[in-house]
């Protein structure tokens, strides 16, 4: 079978970062043939990236079996699903003045980096359908978690008249399809929180009606102790929220539960650019985690200090043998 990105990849990936990305994917291959879990994290920008292109082909291979991603990820590629032909590429974003800036404003264009999301085509296109999913459930007296109201919304066929890509390059897609168990650390800062706490503010919804940060929590727990048998390991794109909540169920399970069986994750790799300065927690390297319970001696550690929109596709693909 021809595989020319893997070969390129071990052919001239040979020093520094670049074998770093070697290694890494060959021990995910290696954790995945051991019969290990994967946990992915995902921080940053990924969706509006359009890590799904690949991303969504990982999930459909079971290739990963959990995903931690900030509220941004979890609705900007929906948002990519359905108002793809109306975001603006700015390439030229690093000459922008504070008057360019507002400009976009104006126009409804939110900026992240040289990608501008188009407000009413993403956000509130979203916003009438999610509304409804979400008085509907607190109708009959049901709460969820803030991604399984996102797999209600995808799988209802809703938006199906929006679709503006191809519905194989959507990973929240193959992930509803799946089931696939998400954990959405610090929701309310996305955009869809930002409106869900309006409505709650409003008095038209609950704040209960859809599960904490806290639930997500236990859930993790939880799912962590019924599938850690083989080992789980941990493959974290960026920094923030979306990998520190996460790692952290292993030493509140070992230690605040007590329960000192707990196996430490298995597998521990991070795509990031952030610096090891002071008290940098994104910035750590691995090793600073086994002082905190998360990760053992022996386990296999990566840190690939680049950037994750070039990084991650290429470990992906290597997992895929493209």
């Amino acid at each position: 079978m021809s595989k020319p990105i893997s070969d390129f990849i071990e052919n001239y990936y040979l020093h520094f970062n670049a074998a770093s990305l070697v290694d890494a994917a060959k021990a995910y291959e290696k954790q995945l043939e051991g019969g290990s879990k994967m946990l992915v994290s995902l921080a940053g920008a990924m969706s509006t990236a359009e890590l799904g292109k690949i991303f969504a082909e990982i999930i459909r291979q079971d290739k990963v079996h959990i995903v931690s991603c900030t509220g941004a990820n979890l609705e900007e590629d929906v948002m990519n699903l359905v108002a793809h032909s109306h975001y603006k590429r700015v390439p030229e974003y690093r000459d922008l003045t504070p008057q360019d800036e507002w400009k976009l404003l104006e126009k409804g264009l939110n900026r992240v980096t040289d990608t501008c999301i188009p407000e009413e085509e993403a956000f509130r296109r979203l916003q009438k359908h999610i509304v409804k999913i979400w008085k509907d459930a607190e109708a009959k007296g049901e709460r969820y978690f803030p991604h399984e109201y996102m797999y209600k919304l995808l799988l209802s066929g809703v938006l199906e008249e929006y679709y503006e890509i191809d519905l194989k390059d959507s990973w929240m897609y193959a992930a509803a399809e799946k089931n696939l168990p998400i954990v959405v650390p610090g929701w309310e800062d996305s955009t869809m929180g930002n409106i869900f706490a309006s409505y709650v503010m409003k008095g038209e919804l609950k704040a209960s009606t859809v599960k904490s940060g806290i639930e997500y929590m236990t859930f993790l727990a939880d799912w962590y102790t019924d599938n850690s048998k083989e080992g789980i390991g941990f493959f974290q794109i960026g920094g923030g929220i979306a990998g520190d909540f996460p790692i952290c169920v292993v030493p509140m399970l070992y230690q605040d539960m007590e329960r000192t069986d707990t196996p430490f994750w298995n597998y521990f790799c991070q795509i990031s650019d952030s610096t090891t300065s002071y008290g940098s927690y994104s910035g750590a390297v691995p090793n600073e985690k086994i002082t905190w319970g998360k990760l053992d001696i022996d386990t296999p550690k990566f840190i690939i200090e680049s950037d994750a929109t070039i990084v991650a596709p290429l470990i992906f693909a290597y997992l895929l043998e493209m």
